[in-house]
């Protein structure tokens, strides 16, 4: 998956459903002015390829894990864990994960920590996309029938499954998140982790894919770090979040609760 798509899908706000009381309408936020945002690592960005596992060959032991996962997962569908995957694909990804950091995130209210990720979603999105063409594993409804939590021919879905970019973009924002506001770390890495896991849940990427897209994440958010550049703008972005924690409004307390409930509930 290309950046913008991959920024995209998660940068359109849409209501939480039925589970969730602080469901917002839909709000799609305009692009940053000015050019498209260009990454940190330009030619130095690591090869995923060579540092991933090979994505799993059909009939292995991976691939067999794959399967059942896909085909145990579709009885999901209608359940509150399927609309948070949904929303996982379409609700700006600052929203999701408001109440693991404590204050509702916007794009306006954090401007420099919004721009932080779209730069650094430039950068892995290039690496994890020369993987995805580079295995050319297909997504899991391509192998077996099932429903997805959006629809197979949304234009999002036309590149390889392994790794998920998706899967990377939760990943990296969790480590960003993390690493902004480190007494907060295990609610944000929960969230984080069931962010991946609903590229599984809506049916759109296999269980290795959403591992691999973690691994991804974490080998460009390492090679991300000596780039000068980029530990200015982490900065701005830390100093402005402690800021906004000071003084932004907080989430609903009763839905982060709902939240936090159906984030425990086994998968």
């Amino acid at each position: 998956m290309r950046w913008a798509i991959a920024i995209a899908a998660a940068a359109a706000a849409a209501a939480m459903g039925a589970a969730y009381a602080h469901a917002q309408a839909p709000d799609r936020p305009q692009p940053l002015p000015g050019p498209p945002p260009r990454g940190y690592l330009g030619e130095a960005g690591p090869d995923a390829m060579q540092i991933l596992p090979p994505a799993p060959a059909k009939g292995d032991a991976r691939d067999a894990a794959d399967r059942r996962v896909f085909r145990e997962t579709r009885a999901l569908q209608g359940t509150p864990r399927w609309t948070l995957a949904t929303d996982d694909d379409h609700v700006t990804v600052l929203k999701q994960f408001s109440c693991a950091v404590g204050i509702e995130l916007s794009r306006e209210r954090n401007a420099k920590l919004y721009a932080l990720l779209l730069r650094v979603g430039r950068d892995f999105s290039t690496v994890a996309g020369a993987a995805k063409d580079g295995f050319r594993r297909p997504r899991p409804f391509l192998i077996d029938k099932g429903p997805t939590c959006i629809p197979q021919t949304d234009p999002s879905l036309n590149s390889f499954d392994y790794p998920s970019g998706h899967a990377t973009t939760g990943w990296t924002f969790g480590l960003m998140l993390t690493e902004l506001a480190p007494d907060r770390a295990t609610p944000i890495l929960v969230r984080a982790r069931a962010y991946t896991e609903s590229r599984y849940v809506c049916g759109v990427h296999t269980l290795s894919a959403v591992e691999a897209g973690r691994t991804t994440a974490s080998i460009v958010w390492a090679a991300e770090h000596g780039s000068a550049e980029f530990r200015h703008d982490l900065e701005e972005a830390r100093a402005e979040l402690a800021a906004a924690r000071a003084s932004a409004p907080k989430p609903d307390p009763a839905a982060c609760a709902k939240e936090a409930t159906l984030l425990a509930t086994p998968k």
